[in-house]
């Protein structure tokens, strides 16, 4: 029945990723259906991650609305277009720091088309820089004091008493995704350059587009802000640290509160809805327009697709977890490698780090893998590039067109993936180095 219940979990993501958008979660919601019918008990809703991201996606949709993201998308061009000679470096950098902040990839979205065009400008090949940055962005959501997946991480290893607690995850996951990330980028600015690669005029597509007119010229475009533009950051940057500065001083090894009148996750709530209300009225933002907002429609189209993915995944692992902890709760806690594979894989399916979050870590916990070798592992949460069908790896693709970022003719030769899996790996193993030390 185990093996019948998990074609089916896998069909259901397979037809969601060949709808696309928020086809995933209609997928989902159909998935469950079957397994019920099959005698699985539906899991619980992901309802907590599900409001943990849309309070984030109201406060930076309402930063976009007050010119916010245009003031950082500026920050990017000016410091991208100073040092372009390490824009394989810088770019990564950007992408990261941005969803570190914002925890959504959304706002370092916005940044993919300066990358672009500063590329172009210096003959600089944009495949690696989007790459790496690709998979800096989706790193940054696994060190985000305020994503829904380290919350609700960090909920789940402290209700279990492993000893670890909300300091002690961001101890480990900043750290090895940030050296994850930047490692990478070096390794490749270095490889590109030795090889003679890292230049746009060696590409045979682009000279081909550039001879037939079919390349756009580059143009340096400075977004004109909004009076309100610095402070909608400033407010959004505030609400971040008022978070993470709670979450610290209700932890059991700071102690500062002893008896908080709420946890971290009411914090994080109230502290984004009220951030967002405060640039509503400071920097006299449009509410109506929110809703229609670039990052409220990308992230609400999310929060579907978490809705369907993440209680698919929920319902097979919890109907499924005695066999899972009789068959392999040995092998998962004896090789933690073995675990992370798994991570990997599950959430190249998922399209999510908190629905992988919410769909696997549980289950681990309770089947008795160590909460340093779950710590370790978190990042692998990142793998969506893996699949060509996630979507700011297409959007990506279709920024570039000078034909140097192609996906291939095959399923996995897209350049992505092999800057991708470099990233998380060495995330993955500055994890473990890390969480050995932190508890």
């Amino acid at each position: 029945m185990i093996l019948l219940q998990f074609l089916v979990f896998v069909a259901f993501i397979i037809i969601g990723a060949r709808i696309g958008g928020i086809g995933i979660a209609f997928a989902g919601g159909a998935g469950v259906v079957v397994l019920g019918l099959l005698g699985a008990t539906p899991g619980d809703l992901p309802m907590q991650v599900i409001v943990f991201i849309m309070v984030v996606i109201y406060a930076a949709s309402a930063m976009q609305v007050a010119g916010g993201l245009d003031y950082l998308v500026n920050l990017t061009d000016r410091l991208l277009r100073a040092h372009p000679k390490y824009l394989a470096l810088l770019a990564p950098l950007v992408t990261y720091l941005l969803t570190f902040a914002a925890s959504t990839g959304q706002v370092s979205f916005a940044t993919m088309p300066v990358i672009v065009e500063v590329a172009k400008e210096n003959n600089i090949r944009p495949t690696r820089p989007l790459a790496v940055g690709v998979a800096g962005s989706l790193l940054g959501i696994t060190a985000s004091p305020i994503s829904a997946a380290v919350v609700f991480l960090s909920g789940q290893l402290e209700e279990t008493n492993s000893g670890w607690t909300f300091i002690d995850l961001i101890l480990v996951s900043i750290p090895a995704t940030f050296l994850g990330t930047m490692t990478t980028a070096l390794v490749f600015m270095f490889w590109d350059k030795a090889r003679g690669t890292d230049r746009l005029d060696v590409v045979p597509e682009y000279r081909r587009r550039l001879a037939a007119g079919e390349i756009t010229p580059p143009k340096h475009e400075v977004r004109e802000l909004r009076p309100g533009a610095k402070l909608s950051v400033l407010i959004f940057l505030i609400a971040l640290v008022v978070v993470l500065a709670y979450s610290i001083a209700i932890s059991e090894k700071v102690g500062l509160i002893s008896e908080p009148v709420m946890d971290a996750g009411q914090c994080r709530i109230s502290v984004m809805l009220a951030a967002a209300g405060a640039i509503i009225v400071a920097c006299r933002a449009d509410p109506k327009a929110i809703p229609g907002s670039s990052i409220f429609r990308t992230g609400m189209n999310a929060c579907a697709c978490i809705l369907g993915v993440a209680w698919l995944g929920t319902t097979f692992m919890t109907a499924n977890q005695e066999w899972i902890q009789a068959h392999l709760g040995d092998a998962l806690a004896g090789k933690p490698w073995l675990f992370a594979i798994l991570v990997v894989v599950a959430s190249s399916l998922l399209y999510s780090q908190a629905a992988s979050t919410r769909a696997l870590f549980p289950t681990a916990l309770a089947i008795g893998v160590a909460p340093a070798t779950v710590v370790a592992c978190f990042p692998a949460t990142s793998s969506l590039f893996i699949l060509p069908t996630y979507p700011t790896l297409l959007a990506a693709v279709d920024l570039d067109d000078t034909g140097s970022t192609r996906l291939g003719t095959h399923f996995f030769d897209h350049p992505f993936l092999v800057p991708g899996l470099m990233a998380t790996g060495l995330s993955v193993l500055y994890g473990f180095a890390l969480a050995a030390v932190v508890v």
